[in-house]
């Protein structure tokens, strides 16, 4: 990409956020569409491989904040109209002649100890000038998704997790040369990965074409991964899903993304954690739930009734006399694991079973009941049904 089309992209647009976007915005917003129009997803796409492209190099200026600092200054520079190249080969100075303009002469030159590698080398990886090496770049970001019982989230587990992707090169550890030789710096850009080319009367600075920017040339590539220094491997990790997960949560894992290029970093694995349900249980925050059926002679005169509990005990819940349908009784520290160790609690629903079929001997004693206790639990009601003006069915 040439500097002429650095100062013209829209990387906003490309990514949909502001220009005053924060950072994690800019990252949300990345993930979203790189989702979207990933290859994988996509297959035979040309358009959406295209979009993909375009939102990546996006993202890879943008959530930078040297590089994003540089594209915002440039573009500012030379989009805004304030500063334009023009449309034919020279500029025109005193006496009207065509003079070669180095743009480079803007920002101190050669003798200013700037120039314009200083100002578009971060975007594409390369030093200042004068430099010998281009700089190392941090690995992107993994996403995967694991789904694990509701057991094994309440009490946390460790997993493996398959991971397909540019790794260091096992071959070459990442050099691009085959074992026993080794890389030399390209002649052409001095091993700054950048080159300068004159476009109509200015010079600019782009990726150097020989090393394609790395600064570095390769005469007998690796065979494994053709000089690149990556391959596509798969990696088996061991990825610590911690006690109390809930139900669609990331997980981060430091270091675990894809390897950097150049001896920069790798990126870092985030994890969504689907949890399946449970048969009997439910979960609210950091608490379990449990709908208890009790029978009409319990809620009214008292129990004290088993509850299991999640990890295969027994509890031992009273059941006070006089207990309404849908009260809640708390048995404390048997819930879920909270991050400092402590456990939530257990809510117990009490829910008065009412049969569907009764024996004589029911019938006859629920009656005898109805005569002996002719409480109306309706009374408060009075006013209003003795108002209506007739039954309605």
């Amino acid at each position: 990409m040439s500097a002429r089309d650095y100062v013209e992209k829209d990387y906003y647009a490309a990514l949909g956020v502001p220009k005053d976007a924060p950072a994690a915005d800019i990252k949300k917003a990345y993930r979203k569409l790189a989702r979207k129009y990933h290859p994988d997803a996509n297959s035979g796409d040309s358009a959406a491989e295209e979009k993909f492209k375009a939102v990546s190099e996006a993202y890879d200026v943008l959530s930078d904040a040297t590089k994003r600092k540089e594209y915002d200054e440039a573009r500012a520079l030379f989009g805004s109209g304030g500063f334009r190249m023009p449309p034919g080969g020279g500029y025109g100075g005193p006496g009207g002649g065509n003079v070669t303009f180095d743009i480079g002469d803007l920002f101190g030159g050669a003798g200013g100890g700037g120039g314009l590698g200083d100002l578009f080398g971060g975007l594409f990886g390369g030093g200042r000038r004068g430099g010998t090496t281009t700089a190392p770049r941090r690995g992107a970001d993994v996403d995967a998704e694991v789904t694990v019982s509701f057991n094994d989230a309440a009490a946390g587990l460790t997993l493996p997790l398959s991971i397909s992707g540019p790794h260091v090169c096992p071959t070459c550890a990442g050099s691009g040369a085959k074992p026993g030789t080794a890389t030399r710096v390209c002649p052409q850009c001095s091993g700054t990965g950048m080159s300068t080319s004159p476009q109509g009367g200015f010079a600019f600075a782009e990726p150097c074409r020989n090393c394609r920017g790395r600064g570095l040339l390769v005469d007998d590539p690796c065979a494994t991964c053709s000089g690149t220094g990556q391959a596509i491997t798969t990696r088996t990790l061991r990825a610590r899903i911690p006690a109390g997960v809930a139900d669609g949560q990331r997980i981060r894992l430091k270091g675990k993304g894809e390897a950097g290029e150049r001896g920069g970093p790798p990126g870092d694995l985030f994890v969504t954690v689907h949890v399946s349900k449970h048969d009997i249980f439910g979960r609210k925050a950091d608490n379990l739930t449990l709908s208890l059926p009790v029978t009409f002679p319990e809620a009214v005169l008292g129990a004290t009734v088993k509850v299991p509990t999640l990890d295969g005990g027994v509890v031992s819940v009273k059941i006070p006399p006089g207990t309404a349908n849908g009260r809640v009784l708390r048995v404390r520290g048997k819930g879920v694991t909270r991050r400092d160790g402590t456990r939530g609690d257990l809510l117990v629903t009490v829910e008065v079973a009412v049969p569907h079929k009764l024996t004589d001997e029911a019938k006859s004693a629920l009656e005898a009941y109805a005569a002996a206790q002719p409480d109306d639990p309706r009374a408060h009601l009075g006013a209003m049904t003795g108002s209506s003006g007739g039954e309605q069915s």
